[in-house]
């Protein structure tokens, strides 16, 4: 592991994922990161809501699809107005 952290590639990618640096490389990466956080959120919704009347494992699966339809376009409207605000 100490192996991969000290490699500078590495370094660099994981300097420019936690500082403002955002690019196609970092911002492909946080958008999958938010898809799969809003996955988890929308099957444990979905259980919340659901799961007594239709079942805790569809209503977690339909949870999980559902979610990221209102998480991907949010990120990407987020992400081109950084970019607008970081350019001007």
């Amino acid at each position: 592991m100490s192996e991969l952290l000290s490699n500078f590639n590495v370094s660099n990618f994981l300097t420019s994922m936690v500082s403002s640096d955002l690019n196609i490389v970092t911002g492909t990466v946080w958008l999958v990161i938010a898809t799969i956080i809003s996955m988890i959120g929308g099957a444990i919704g979905g259980m919340i809501l659901a799961g007594k009347d239709i079942g805790y494992s569809f209503s977690a699966m339909l949870g999980a699809l559902f979610a990221p339809a209102g998480a991907i376009p949010a990120m990407l409207l987020g992400f081109a107005l950084l970019t607008l605000l970081n350019n001007y």
